[in-house]
């Protein structure tokens, strides 16, 4: 995936309205979907870093993004699986600048005891999974950004396959196995409760995962198809309850930021370089994550810092 546009960083003096602290302690909001690779990224920066104590909090990106604007939780360093959730839900009010690191892709897993797994290709997953003895899931699209992009990948589906009716049928099917977020799902699929679920590829490889490739032009995986993506759209619960976002289908790109509320801007800075720096991006593509070159998101207000010499 080619880069949307360059930056130029230095972390040096990010943000603002946070207070120095001396703790040796950060704490991270990060999708669901990077629970392996910040459990990685995190085991090997204490390598160098012994006294640090970096705390971890999964959740669906949005859920992440709600913990500081409406529960007025601090933060360290957010990590979202859409980089549209900080750009839309935070800037202004609550970070200044937001960084663009990996891609992904969608698909579908499932296992050898799924209905219709000796069947099921990229060709036929749409008739499978609308068949009422299959059972398949889905993430809460108003807390995780794999629950809209699926929403998002049916709506492609139908106009790809000009399958008139697809999307408002496919919706209202199963509707019980929708959770706050896609990597509460695995225990479902795995126990044979349901018989498919919509990921992402990374996901579905560090879980060593059989799972069914989809088209480029419908899997969010591919800049060349970002026209086709854009004709898909989602409204998802805004930064406050009574309001709404609108998510418009686009190639996948994740991103971090250091909120306004750090308490520990330091330490902060110094991970966040670890994860543009030589050692992060080897353990990110490892683990089914490419990486992309960093830059700062459309919406960031900051562009000052220069990290591109963390990324060499």
């Amino acid at each position: 995936m080619k880069p949307f546009f360059i930056i130029c960083i230095t972390l040096s003096i990010i943000g603002c309205g946070s207070s120095k602290n001396d703790s040796n302690q950060i704490t991270i909001f990060h999708a669901g979907s990077l629970s392996a690779p910040f459990k990685a990224l995190a085991d090997s920066f204490k390598k160098t870093h012994p006294q640090v104590t970096i705390l971890l909090e999964a959740a669906g990106s949005v859920e992440c993004s709600r913990k500081i604007t409406e529960l007025n939780r601090n933060c360290d360093l957010i990590a979202s699986a859409d980089y549209k959730v900080i750009d839309k839900l935070l800037i202004p009010h609550y970070a200044e600048w937001n960084v663009l690191f990996a891609s992904n892709e969608m698909v579908i897993a499932y296992t050898p005891k799924s209905r219709n797994a000796n069947i099921i290709d990229s060709t036929n997953w749409f008739k499978i999974v609308m068949e009422p003895s299959v059972y398949f899931a889905r993430s809460d699209p108003d807390s995780d950004p794999c629950g809209y992009r699926t929403l998002q990948i049916f709506q492609l589906t139908e106009k790809y396959y000009q399958l008139n009716g697809f999307y408002s049928a496919v919706i209202k099917k199963d509707k019980r196995f929708i959770r706050p977020k896609e990597v509460d799902l695995l225990a479902l699929l795995q126990s044979g409760a349901i018989d498919y679920l919509f990921i992402y590829k990374s996901v579905a490889l560090q879980h060593h995962m059989k799972f069914v490739e989809l088209p480029k032009k419908i899997n969010l995986g591919y800049i060349e198809h970002a026209e086709f993506y854009a004709q898909s759209r989602v409204n998802i619960k805004g930064s406050k309850p009574t309001s709404t976002v609108e998510m418009i289908g686009e190639p996948m790109v994740y991103s971090f930021s250091i909120p306004n509320n750090v308490q520990n801007r330091e330490l902060a800075e110094e991970f966040a370089k670890f994860i543009l720096g030589p050692k992060g991006t080897e353990i990110l593509n490892a683990l089914g994550m490419p990486t992309l070159q960093p830059q700062y998101s459309p919406a960031s207000l900051t562009k000052n810092i220069n990290i591109l010499k963390y990324a060499e």
